[in-house]
Protein backbone atom coordinates (compact mmCIF):
# COMPACT_ATOMS: atom_id res chain seq x y z
CA UNK A 1 0.00 0.00 0.00
CA UNK A 2 1.82 3.52 -1.29
CA UNK A 3 0.98 6.69 -1.57
CA UNK A 4 2.19 9.59 -2.76
CA UNK A 5 2.37 13.18 -0.15
CA UNK A 6 3.23 16.26 -2.08
CA UNK A 7 3.48 19.54 -0.29
CA UNK A 8 2.07 21.74 -3.69
CA UNK A 9 2.22 25.45 -4.42
CA UNK A 10 5.93 25.56 -5.37
CA UNK A 11 6.40 26.69 -9.25
CA UNK A 12 8.17 23.71 -11.01
CA UNK A 13 11.52 24.64 -12.48
CA UNK A 14 14.81 23.06 -14.23
CA UNK A 15 15.24 20.29 -17.13
CA UNK A 16 13.16 16.80 -17.08
CA UNK A 17 14.28 14.13 -19.85
CA UNK A 18 11.50 12.45 -20.88
CA UNK A 19 12.05 8.40 -21.22
CA UNK A 20 11.03 5.96 -24.06
CA UNK A 21 6.97 5.27 -25.03
CA UNK A 22 4.86 3.12 -23.01
CA UNK A 23 2.53 2.36 -25.68
CA UNK A 24 5.46 1.58 -27.80
CA UNK A 25 7.28 -0.51 -25.92
CA UNK A 26 4.49 -2.71 -24.51
CA UNK A 27 3.94 -3.49 -28.57
CA UNK A 28 7.70 -3.84 -29.52
CA UNK A 29 8.54 -6.37 -26.64
CA UNK A 30 5.96 -9.02 -27.80
CA UNK A 31 6.94 -7.75 -31.25
CA UNK A 32 10.17 -9.78 -30.74
CA UNK A 33 8.63 -12.94 -30.51
CA UNK A 34 8.86 -12.53 -34.20
CA UNK A 35 12.72 -12.24 -34.97
CA UNK A 36 13.18 -15.62 -33.05
CA UNK A 37 16.55 -14.56 -32.35
CA UNK A 38 18.43 -11.39 -30.52
CA UNK A 39 17.05 -8.30 -30.36
CA UNK A 40 18.41 -5.08 -28.19
CA UNK A 41 15.94 -2.71 -27.24
CA UNK A 42 16.91 0.54 -26.31
CA UNK A 43 15.29 3.39 -24.39
CA UNK A 44 12.86 1.55 -22.71
CA UNK A 45 10.95 3.30 -19.76
CA UNK A 46 11.37 1.58 -16.54
CA UNK A 47 7.77 1.10 -15.69
CA UNK A 48 5.62 -1.91 -13.81
CA UNK A 49 3.73 -2.69 -17.87
CA UNK A 50 7.40 -3.15 -19.24
CA UNK A 51 8.42 -5.08 -16.05
CA UNK A 52 5.36 -7.05 -16.53
CA UNK A 53 6.05 -7.79 -20.84
CA UNK A 54 9.40 -9.03 -19.57
CA UNK A 55 7.85 -11.37 -17.15
CA UNK A 56 5.79 -12.96 -19.53
CA UNK A 57 8.58 -13.15 -21.97
CA UNK A 58 10.76 -14.54 -19.34
CA UNK A 59 8.31 -17.35 -18.52
CA UNK A 60 7.47 -18.31 -21.72
CA UNK A 61 10.97 -19.47 -22.62
CA UNK A 62 13.05 -16.01 -23.79
CA UNK A 63 16.07 -15.27 -21.97
CA UNK A 64 15.96 -11.48 -21.00
CA UNK A 65 19.57 -9.93 -20.21
CA UNK A 66 19.75 -6.16 -18.73
CA UNK A 67 22.11 -4.54 -20.33
CA UNK A 68 21.76 -0.91 -18.58
CA UNK A 69 18.42 0.34 -16.90
CA UNK A 70 17.20 1.49 -20.27
CA UNK A 71 18.45 -1.28 -22.82
CA UNK A 72 17.28 -4.77 -22.60
CA UNK A 73 18.97 -7.78 -24.98
CA UNK A 74 15.64 -10.68 -25.60
CA UNK A 75 16.64 -13.75 -27.25
CA UNK A 76 13.12 -15.12 -28.12
CA UNK A 77 14.73 -18.27 -30.09
CA UNK A 78 14.15 -20.30 -27.34
CA UNK A 79 10.25 -19.61 -26.51
CA UNK A 80 8.15 -23.30 -25.48
CA UNK A 81 5.08 -21.48 -25.29
CA UNK A 82 2.23 -19.99 -26.69
CA UNK A 83 0.44 -19.74 -24.03
CA UNK A 84 0.93 -16.18 -21.83
CA UNK A 85 0.52 -16.93 -17.91
CA UNK A 86 -2.95 -15.97 -16.90
CA UNK A 87 -2.28 -13.56 -14.23
CA UNK A 88 0.52 -11.54 -15.88
CA UNK A 89 -1.44 -11.01 -18.97
CA UNK A 90 -4.56 -9.26 -16.69
CA UNK A 91 -2.14 -6.83 -15.21
CA UNK A 92 -1.99 -4.65 -18.49
CA UNK A 93 -4.01 -4.20 -21.71
CA UNK A 94 -1.27 -4.51 -23.94
CA UNK A 95 -0.81 -8.32 -23.04
CA UNK A 96 -3.27 -8.95 -25.93
CA UNK A 97 0.36 -8.02 -28.37
CA UNK A 98 0.95 -11.61 -27.74
CA UNK A 99 -1.69 -12.78 -29.41
CA UNK A 100 -0.41 -11.49 -32.50
CA UNK A 101 3.14 -12.32 -32.54
CA UNK A 102 2.60 -15.95 -31.31
CA UNK A 103 -0.15 -16.14 -34.00
CA UNK A 104 2.32 -15.22 -37.07
CA UNK A 105 5.17 -16.88 -35.52
CA UNK A 106 3.66 -20.16 -34.24
CA UNK A 107 0.10 -20.27 -35.90
CA UNK A 108 -1.62 -20.36 -32.36
CA UNK A 109 -1.62 -17.76 -29.14
CA UNK A 110 -3.92 -17.64 -25.51
CA UNK A 111 -3.61 -14.57 -23.92
CA UNK A 112 -6.13 -14.34 -20.76
CA UNK A 113 -8.43 -11.18 -21.39
CA UNK A 114 -6.36 -8.33 -20.53
CA UNK A 115 -6.62 -5.62 -17.62
CA UNK A 116 -5.57 -2.28 -17.21
CA UNK A 117 -7.33 0.44 -16.79
CA UNK A 118 -11.26 0.75 -16.23
CA UNK A 119 -12.36 3.46 -18.93
CA UNK A 120 -14.89 1.49 -20.41
CA UNK A 121 -15.83 -1.00 -22.75
CA UNK A 122 -12.88 -1.93 -24.81
CA UNK A 123 -13.56 -5.18 -26.71
CA UNK A 124 -11.09 -6.68 -29.03
CA UNK A 125 -13.72 -7.59 -31.39
CA UNK A 126 -11.68 -5.71 -34.02
CA UNK A 127 -8.11 -7.81 -33.27
CA UNK A 128 -9.92 -10.80 -34.08
CA UNK A 129 -11.40 -9.72 -37.12
CA UNK A 130 -8.15 -9.11 -38.31
CA UNK A 131 -6.84 -12.47 -37.44
CA UNK A 132 -9.89 -14.03 -38.98
CA UNK A 133 -9.45 -12.39 -42.09
CA UNK A 134 -6.05 -13.80 -42.33
CA UNK A 135 -7.31 -17.08 -41.76
CA UNK A 136 -6.83 -17.95 -38.51
CA UNK A 137 -10.04 -19.34 -35.88
CA UNK A 138 -11.19 -17.67 -32.30
CA UNK A 139 -12.39 -18.60 -29.17
CA UNK A 140 -13.04 -17.28 -25.71
CA UNK A 141 -13.14 -20.05 -22.87
CA UNK A 142 -12.97 -19.17 -19.26
CA UNK A 143 -11.65 -15.91 -19.69
CA UNK A 144 -9.34 -17.09 -22.01
CA UNK A 145 -8.90 -15.57 -25.89
CA UNK A 146 -7.31 -18.52 -28.27
CA UNK A 147 -6.14 -17.93 -32.02
CA UNK A 148 -5.37 -20.68 -34.44
CA UNK A 149 -4.70 -20.78 -38.03
CA UNK A 150 -2.78 -23.56 -39.77
CA UNK A 151 -1.60 -20.70 -42.55
CA UNK A 152 -2.13 -17.51 -42.34
CA UNK A 153 -2.76 -15.28 -45.70
CA UNK A 154 -2.84 -11.53 -47.04
CA UNK A 155 -6.28 -10.35 -46.81
CA UNK A 156 -8.33 -6.80 -46.73
CA UNK A 157 -8.96 -5.72 -43.43
CA UNK A 158 -11.23 -2.65 -43.33
CA UNK A 159 -11.50 -1.66 -39.40
CA UNK A 160 -15.16 -0.33 -38.50
CA UNK A 161 -13.83 1.93 -35.79
CA UNK A 162 -9.91 3.70 -35.05
CA UNK A 163 -8.27 0.88 -32.95
CA UNK A 164 -4.64 1.80 -32.11
CA UNK A 165 -4.41 -2.01 -30.49
CA UNK A 166 -6.21 -3.58 -33.42
CA UNK A 167 -3.97 -2.14 -35.65
CA UNK A 168 -0.67 -2.88 -34.02
CA UNK A 169 -2.23 -6.60 -33.87
CA UNK A 170 -3.22 -6.90 -37.44
CA UNK A 171 0.80 -5.44 -37.96
CA UNK A 172 2.07 -8.59 -36.03
CA UNK A 173 -0.13 -10.79 -37.82
CA UNK A 174 0.29 -10.12 -41.59
CA UNK A 175 4.00 -9.63 -41.41
CA UNK A 176 4.42 -13.34 -42.18
CA UNK A 177 1.14 -13.97 -43.88
CA UNK A 178 2.02 -15.33 -47.61
CA UNK A 179 1.12 -12.34 -49.54
CA UNK A 180 0.11 -9.05 -49.06
CA UNK A 181 -2.56 -7.62 -46.41
CA UNK A 182 -4.42 -4.11 -47.21
CA UNK A 183 -5.57 -2.28 -43.58
CA UNK A 184 -7.55 0.54 -43.85
CA UNK A 185 -8.76 2.90 -41.54
CA UNK A 186 -5.79 2.52 -39.32
CA UNK A 187 -4.96 4.24 -36.02
CA UNK A 188 -1.99 6.87 -36.97
CA UNK A 189 -0.84 7.38 -33.35
CA UNK A 190 3.52 7.77 -33.38
CA UNK A 191 3.51 4.63 -31.66
CA UNK A 192 2.16 2.96 -34.59
CA UNK A 193 4.20 4.28 -37.22
CA UNK A 194 7.24 2.63 -34.24
CA UNK A 195 6.00 -0.68 -33.86
CA UNK A 196 6.31 -0.68 -38.00
CA UNK A 197 9.67 0.59 -37.73
CA UNK A 198 10.68 -1.72 -35.58
CA UNK A 199 9.46 -4.56 -37.50
CA UNK A 200 11.15 -3.74 -40.60
CA UNK A 201 14.11 -3.07 -38.61
CA UNK A 202 13.65 -7.16 -38.27
CA UNK A 203 12.90 -7.86 -41.75
CA UNK A 204 9.38 -7.16 -42.57
CA UNK A 205 7.85 -5.38 -45.25
CA UNK A 206 5.36 -2.64 -43.20
CA UNK A 207 4.57 0.57 -45.66
CA UNK A 208 2.10 3.38 -44.88
CA UNK A 209 2.29 3.42 -41.09
CA UNK A 210 1.17 7.03 -39.97
CA UNK A 211 -1.47 6.96 -42.85
CA UNK A 212 -5.14 5.57 -43.30
CA UNK A 213 -3.51 2.63 -44.89
CA UNK A 214 -1.01 0.04 -44.09
CA UNK A 215 -0.10 -2.54 -46.21
CA UNK A 216 1.84 -5.50 -45.30
CA UNK A 217 4.05 -8.20 -47.51
CA UNK A 218 4.74 -10.80 -45.22
CA UNK A 219 8.13 -12.21 -45.54
CA UNK A 220 8.98 -16.17 -44.37
CA UNK A 221 12.30 -15.06 -42.40
CA UNK A 222 12.33 -12.67 -39.84
CA UNK A 223 15.27 -11.82 -37.75
CA UNK A 224 16.94 -9.55 -34.82
CA UNK A 225 17.85 -6.08 -34.71
CA UNK A 226 18.93 -3.55 -32.40
CA UNK A 227 16.06 -0.61 -32.05
CA UNK A 228 15.57 2.25 -30.13
CA UNK A 229 11.74 3.20 -29.04
CA UNK A 230 10.46 6.53 -29.31
CA UNK A 231 9.84 9.09 -26.45
CA UNK A 232 6.97 9.33 -24.24
CA UNK A 233 4.80 12.13 -25.35
CA UNK A 234 2.24 11.93 -23.13
CA UNK A 235 4.91 11.57 -20.44
CA UNK A 236 6.07 15.04 -22.26
CA UNK A 237 3.39 16.60 -22.43
CA UNK A 238 2.15 15.69 -18.24
CA UNK A 239 5.25 17.56 -17.19
CA UNK A 240 4.48 20.50 -20.12
CA UNK A 241 1.27 20.63 -18.46
CA UNK A 242 2.55 20.33 -14.53
CA UNK A 243 5.01 23.26 -15.57
CA UNK A 244 2.38 25.12 -17.08
CA UNK A 245 -0.46 24.49 -14.05
CA UNK A 246 2.33 25.84 -11.53
CA UNK A 247 3.15 28.74 -13.24
CA UNK A 248 7.04 27.57 -13.13
CA UNK A 249 9.83 27.38 -16.17
CA UNK A 250 10.56 23.59 -17.18
CA UNK A 251 13.05 21.94 -20.18
CA UNK A 252 11.20 18.89 -21.49
CA UNK A 253 14.17 17.19 -23.10
CA UNK A 254 14.35 13.89 -25.22
CA UNK A 255 11.38 14.42 -27.27
CA UNK A 256 9.91 15.08 -30.93
CA UNK A 257 8.06 18.46 -31.39
CA UNK A 258 6.01 17.26 -34.06
CA UNK A 259 4.22 14.39 -31.85
CA UNK A 260 3.40 17.38 -29.08
CA UNK A 261 1.90 19.65 -31.41
CA UNK A 262 -2.14 19.36 -30.39
CA UNK A 263 -0.79 19.11 -26.80
CA UNK A 264 1.06 22.82 -27.45
CA UNK A 265 -1.19 24.20 -29.61
CA UNK A 266 -4.02 23.96 -26.51
CA UNK A 267 -1.45 24.82 -23.77
CA UNK A 268 -0.55 27.89 -25.87
CA UNK A 269 -4.27 28.49 -26.48
CA UNK A 270 -4.99 28.28 -22.68
CA UNK A 271 -2.01 30.82 -21.68
CA UNK A 272 1.17 29.25 -21.58
CA UNK A 273 4.22 29.49 -23.64
CA UNK A 274 5.88 26.75 -25.66
CA UNK A 275 9.01 27.30 -26.67
CA UNK A 276 10.31 24.83 -29.33
CA UNK A 277 13.82 22.99 -30.26
CA UNK A 278 14.88 20.45 -32.18
CA UNK A 279 14.83 17.99 -29.08
CA UNK A 280 13.21 20.10 -26.17
CA UNK A 281 10.53 22.39 -25.50
CA UNK A 282 10.31 24.94 -22.93
CA UNK A 283 7.14 25.48 -21.18
CA UNK A 284 6.62 28.85 -19.35
CA UNK A 285 3.70 30.95 -17.57
CA UNK A 286 3.07 34.09 -16.11
CA UNK A 287 -0.12 35.55 -16.58
CA UNK A 288 -3.61 33.83 -15.99
CA UNK A 289 -5.07 30.44 -17.63
CA UNK A 290 -7.28 31.07 -20.42
CA UNK A 291 -10.73 28.68 -20.77
CA UNK A 292 -10.67 26.36 -23.96
CA UNK A 293 -12.33 23.99 -25.27
CA UNK A 294 -10.80 19.96 -26.08
CA UNK A 295 -12.29 17.45 -28.16
CA UNK A 296 -9.99 14.13 -27.83
CA UNK A 297 -10.26 12.36 -31.45
CA UNK A 298 -7.65 9.51 -32.94
CA UNK A 299 -4.21 11.15 -33.73
CA UNK A 300 -3.60 13.64 -34.95
CA UNK A 301 -6.04 14.91 -32.94
CA UNK A 302 -5.83 15.60 -29.19
CA UNK A 303 -4.72 12.95 -27.31
CA UNK A 304 -7.30 11.13 -24.93
CA UNK A 305 -4.53 9.91 -22.19
CA UNK A 306 -3.65 14.00 -22.13
CA UNK A 307 -7.66 14.88 -21.55
CA UNK A 308 -7.35 14.55 -17.59
CA UNK A 309 -4.63 16.84 -17.29
CA UNK A 310 -6.02 19.41 -19.79
CA UNK A 311 -9.25 19.06 -17.52
CA UNK A 312 -7.13 20.09 -14.17
CA UNK A 313 -5.58 22.95 -15.96
CA UNK A 314 -8.17 24.16 -17.06
CA UNK A 315 -9.84 23.86 -13.82
CA UNK A 316 -8.37 26.76 -12.95
CA UNK A 317 -8.58 29.01 -15.91
CA UNK A 318 -10.72 32.15 -16.42
CA UNK A 319 -13.95 31.63 -18.03
CA UNK A 320 -15.76 28.20 -18.65
CA UNK A 321 -14.07 25.22 -21.02
CA UNK A 322 -15.93 22.81 -22.55
CA UNK A 323 -14.24 19.21 -22.57
CA UNK A 324 -15.64 16.61 -24.83
CA UNK A 325 -14.22 12.80 -24.37
CA UNK A 326 -15.03 11.06 -27.76
CA UNK A 327 -13.00 7.89 -26.90
CA UNK A 328 -13.44 6.56 -23.79
CA UNK A 329 -17.06 6.88 -22.00
CA UNK A 330 -15.69 6.47 -18.06
CA UNK A 331 -12.50 8.67 -18.75
CA UNK A 332 -13.82 11.56 -16.19
CA UNK A 333 -14.38 9.37 -12.94
CA UNK A 334 -11.45 11.15 -11.78
CA UNK A 335 -13.67 14.50 -11.87
CA UNK A 336 -14.83 13.35 -8.59
CA UNK A 337 -11.71 14.15 -6.52
CA UNK A 338 -10.94 17.34 -8.37
CA UNK A 339 -14.21 18.67 -6.92
CA UNK A 340 -13.11 17.27 -3.72
CA UNK A 341 -10.57 20.19 -4.66
CA UNK A 342 -12.62 22.60 -4.87
CA UNK A 343 -12.69 22.24 -8.84
CA UNK A 344 -16.24 23.35 -10.71
CA UNK A 345 -16.91 20.65 -13.03
CA UNK A 346 -20.03 19.25 -14.22
CA UNK A 347 -20.14 15.73 -16.18
CA UNK A 348 -22.78 14.78 -18.12
CA UNK A 349 -21.53 11.40 -20.13
CA UNK A 350 -18.86 11.96 -22.28
CA UNK A 351 -19.22 16.21 -21.51
CA UNK A 352 -17.39 18.34 -18.76
CA UNK A 353 -18.54 21.73 -18.40
CA UNK A 354 -15.41 23.46 -15.97
CA UNK A 355 -15.93 26.49 -14.75
CA UNK A 356 -12.86 27.81 -13.35
CA UNK A 357 -11.73 28.45 -10.23
CA UNK A 358 -9.70 30.82 -8.64
CA UNK A 359 -7.38 27.91 -6.67
CA UNK A 360 -7.65 24.29 -5.98
CA UNK A 361 -7.34 23.04 -2.84
CA UNK A 362 -5.21 20.12 -1.07
CA UNK A 363 -7.02 16.95 -0.38
CA UNK A 364 -6.88 13.09 -0.14
CA UNK A 365 -7.54 11.28 -3.32
CA UNK A 366 -7.30 8.45 -4.95
CA UNK A 367 -5.92 7.55 -8.00
CA UNK A 368 -8.44 5.59 -10.88
CA UNK A 369 -6.53 4.99 -13.47
CA UNK A 370 -2.83 5.48 -15.16
CA UNK A 371 -3.52 9.22 -16.48
CA UNK A 372 -6.09 10.38 -13.94
CA UNK A 373 -3.21 9.38 -11.55
CA UNK A 374 -0.72 11.71 -13.07
CA UNK A 375 -3.45 14.47 -13.21
CA UNK A 376 -4.15 14.52 -9.28
CA UNK A 377 -0.25 14.80 -8.97
CA UNK A 378 -0.69 17.91 -11.25
CA UNK A 379 -3.33 19.42 -9.31
CA UNK A 380 -1.78 18.77 -6.15
CA UNK A 381 1.33 20.39 -7.25
CA UNK A 382 -0.08 23.55 -7.33
CA UNK A 383 -2.42 23.18 -4.26
CA UNK A 384 -1.10 24.98 -1.06
CA UNK A 385 -0.90 22.88 1.10
CA UNK A 386 -0.35 19.27 1.87
CA UNK A 387 -2.41 16.63 -0.25
CA UNK A 388 -2.06 12.39 -0.48
CA UNK A 389 -2.84 10.28 -3.41
CA UNK A 390 -3.61 6.54 -3.07
CA UNK A 391 -3.70 4.00 -5.40
CA UNK A 392 -0.28 4.93 -7.15
CA UNK A 393 0.76 1.55 -8.66
CA UNK A 394 -1.62 2.86 -11.41
CA UNK A 395 0.57 5.77 -11.69
CA UNK A 396 3.41 3.94 -11.66
CA UNK A 397 2.57 1.94 -14.73
CA UNK A 398 3.64 4.73 -17.11
CA UNK A 399 5.48 7.22 -15.60
CA UNK A 400 9.51 6.53 -15.15
CA UNK A 401 11.11 7.15 -11.71
CA UNK A 402 8.18 10.58 -11.22
CA UNK A 403 9.13 10.99 -7.84
CA UNK A 404 12.35 11.56 -8.34
CA UNK A 405 12.24 13.99 -11.72
CA UNK A 406 9.27 16.03 -10.09
CA UNK A 407 11.73 16.22 -6.91
CA UNK A 408 14.20 17.83 -9.50
CA UNK A 409 12.08 20.56 -10.64
CA UNK A 410 11.53 21.61 -7.15
CA UNK A 411 8.61 19.72 -5.87
CA UNK A 412 8.07 18.63 -2.66
CA UNK A 413 6.60 15.15 -3.12
CA UNK A 414 7.29 11.80 -1.05
CA UNK A 415 6.73 8.04 -1.66
CA UNK A 416 5.67 6.25 1.25
CA UNK A 417 5.18 2.51 2.25
CA UNK A 418 2.38 1.87 4.89
CA UNK A 419 1.24 -1.61 6.34
CA UNK A 420 -1.50 -3.35 5.01
CA UNK A 421 -5.21 -3.42 6.18
CA UNK A 422 -5.05 -6.38 8.70
CA UNK A 423 -7.61 -8.78 6.20
CA UNK A 424 -5.58 -7.27 2.69
CA UNK A 425 -4.01 -11.35 3.06
CA UNK A 426 -7.83 -12.75 2.81
CA UNK A 427 -9.31 -11.05 -0.47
Amino acid sequence: MEKFIIQGGKPLTGEVTISGAKNAAVAILPATILAGGVCVIENLPNISDVSASVRILSEMGAKVTMLDKSTLEIDTSCINSTAVPNELSRQMRASYYFLGALLSRFGSGTVAMPGGCNLGPRPIDQHLKAFTSLGATDSVEYGMINVKADKLEGAHVFFDTVSVGATINAMLGAVRAEGQTVLENVAKEPHIVDVANFLNMMGADVRGAGTDVIKVRGVKKMHGCTYSIIPDQIEAGSYMVAAAMTGGNVLVKNIIPKHLEPITAKLERAGAMVEEFDEAVRVTRVGALQATNIKTTPHPGFPTDMQPLMTVLLSVAEGTSIITEGIWENRFRYVDELVRMGANIQVDGRVAVVEGVRELLPAPMRAADLRAGAALVVAALAANGVSEIDEISHIERGYEDIVEKLQALGADITRIERPSPPNSAAV
